[in-house]
This record gives structure tokens, C-alpha cells and sequence, in this order.
């Protein structure tokens, strides 16, 4: 067994990619994988700001459609917001060898998630019905639950791309403009790692996030970005 040939790369980009840009290479990708010709890949990004609209995005859910532009997507999920200090994975793998069973793998991508949470002493935990990772915060008087990443992604010939949207220091406020994910209780928030107080950088997310997935995934090595 060739244990290189089995390691997923892992790229990084620096500065802003626009939407339309990552959706291409992503998908170029993600045929070439399919069709054997590249292996698979996480691709790590930030987006400038704007919107995003799953397959079961509701339009009464976009509250300042003129705020951020609007793309739709054939991911799975609602409404989301990308944007500086997000970071952006991009996760394309060959399902046909990992069991082919997609609840198992966006329960694989919640665990990940969790895992990098847990190199900061955060509690991610999952929800019934809530696709994501969320932390539960209380204080006298009040408690919530904040979505601190968000899972969205799509298939085609068993290969997985769009991915998870992980909130290091985003401006929340953005989230304004949208019902995020649908849920517009009061008990239903965003945060991030630097709201609940920790000074975390893009670098330390980015290797909390490795070190999870080669927990949960593969073991990686460093690839050239997609774009």
C-alpha cells in the first residue's frame, strides 16, 4: 500500500477568492477525481462577503438582498453567510471509497469540526434536525445555542465538494442579513471563536482543523490551492 498516494492534499489560499472562481475549480476538480485523473482535496479559502443559498434556501430567509451579492447553489442547506475571518473549507473527496454513505459522512465533517473545537477548549456539539456544529452558552438568566460552522455540501459521481464555513473572527453582524439556516429564535445565534474570547488566528484554526482530520479522514499533505 502506498501510504503517500493515499494522503489527501490540503491547500491553502491567501487573500480573498470570489465565489464564482472557487465553484469552477472546485467543480473541475471534483470531475477529475471522478474520473481519476487528480486526487482528492481540502481547499482552504476566504471569501469576500456575501450570501449563499442551499437547495432548501426559503427567499423570506434573505433579509437585505441588496446588502452582500447572492448566489445560488446546488449545495444542501439554506442561507449562509461567507466572508473575511471565515474560514472555508472546501472538501473534496471520492466517496466510492469511503463507504458511499453521505449521513455518515457529514456526521464525519461535524466530527472534524468538533475536533478542531476541542484544540480550543470549546464544546461543539450536534442537534437533531440542525445540520452543523453549535455552542450552547448561558448566563444569568439567559441560555442559547450559537452555530459556530456551518455544512453544506453537494455530490456528483460520489464526490463531495462545497464543504464547511468555520467562524474564526467574522464580522457577525453580517449574519444580519439573513436567517441563518432558517432558525430565527432568539435562542438561535452565530459566534465565533474570537466572541467567545479566544484569540485565535486563521493559522491556529487552520491547524486545529488539520490535526482533526487526519483524526477523522486521512493524513494530508501540503498541495497547491485550486485557485
Amino acid at each position: 500500500m502506498n501510504e503517500a498516494a493515499d494522503r489527501v492534499g490540503w491547500g491553502v489560499s491567501r487573500g480573498l477568492v470570489a465565489y464564482e472562481t472557487a465553484v469552477r475549480a472546485m467543480e473541475t476538480r471534483a470531475a477529475a477525481i471522478a474520473a481519476g485523473e487528480e486526487r482528492e482535496i481540502v481547499w482552504l479559502l476566504e471569501h469576500p462577503s456575501l450570501y449563499t443559498a442551499g437547495v432548501s434556501a426559503k427567499d423570506d430567509d434573505l433579509l437585505a438582498p441588496d446588502r452582500f451579492p447572492v448566489f445560488r447553489t446546488g449545495r444542501g442547506g439554506q442561507f449562509t453567510y461567507h466572508g473575511p475571518g471565515q474560514r472555508v473549507a472546501y472538501v473534496m473527496l471520492d466517496l466510492r471509497k469511503r463507504g458511499r454513505d453521505v449521513t455518515r459522512f457529514v456526521a464525519d465533517l461535524e466530527r472534524w469540526i468538533i475536533g478542531a473545537l476541542a484544540s480550543f477548549n470549546v464544546d461543539g456539539e450536534i442537534r437533531a434536525g440542525r445540520v452543523g456544529v453549535w455552542v450552547e452558552r448561558k448566563g444569568p438568566g439567559w441560555a442559547r445555542e450559537d452555530k459556530i460552522a456551518a455544512i453544506g455540501v453537494r455530490l456528483r459521481k460520489w464526490v463531495s465538494y462545497h464543504g464547511i464555513a468555520f467562524n474564526v473572527e467574522p464580522d457577525l453582524e453580517h449574519f444580519s442579513g439573513i436567517t441563518p439556516c432558517g432558525l430565527s429564535a432568539p435562542q438561535f445565534g452565530v459566534t465565533s471563536l474570537v466572541d467567545l474570547g479566544l484569540p485565535a488566528t486563521m493559522d491556529d484554526a487552520d491547524a486545529a482543523l488539520r490535526d482533526s482530520f487526519h483524526r477523522v479522514f486521512a493524513q494530508t499533505e501540503d498541495a497547491p490551492p485550486l485557485a
